[in-house]
């Protein structure tokens, strides 16, 4: 019964059944051969697949293109800048006196005081500043502290 299940080979030597019968779940060449050519026919389709929709995207990009550089040409500069565009205005306004010193139009005297103090030491005409811009930033903090009296 201790030899069940093996079979005596020439030398004496047990094998196991395993071991001595050729294995039935062997593929062949031309099996191996099929699937690799399928799946190599899978591939190539999915990178034509990818290649179709590129170009489809592509085509479809030049009119979009268009119309979103048309539409930002539409828009104004100002709209992307940090600083106000235009000139001053002849007679000073609460708005316009708010804008050169940077501070809401509902500051305190002390806030128009510190802006004051600050744009001056970056535009003083004794530091190569322009007279002009001088000019106005004392008209905006005069004009503030005027209404602010108010």
């Amino acid at each position: 019964m201790a030899n069940a299940g093996r079979v005596t080979v020439d030398g004496g030597d047990m094998m196991r059944y395993a071991e001595y019968t050729p294995k039935a779940n062997v593929r062949s060449d031309a099996d191996l051969d099929r699937r690799l050519g399928g799946t190599l026919i899978a591939v190539g389709l999915g990178v034509a697949a990818a290649g179709f929709a590129g170009r489809y995207a592509f085509q479809l990009w030049k009119p979009l293109g268009q119309v979103f550089s048309e539409t930002f040409k539409k828009m104004p500069t100002s709209a992307f800048s940090a600083y106000y565009k235009g000139g001053f205005e002849q007679k000073m306004s609460k708005r316009e006196a708010s804008l050169i010193l940077g501070i809401s139009p509902a500051s305190t005297k002390a806030k128009v005081r510190d802006a004051h103090r600050r744009i001056m030491v970056l535009n003083h005409p004794d530091k190569g500043g322009s007279p002009y811009l001088a000019a106005k930033i004392n008209e905006a903090k005069d004009f503030l502290d005027k209404e602010i009296r108010q």
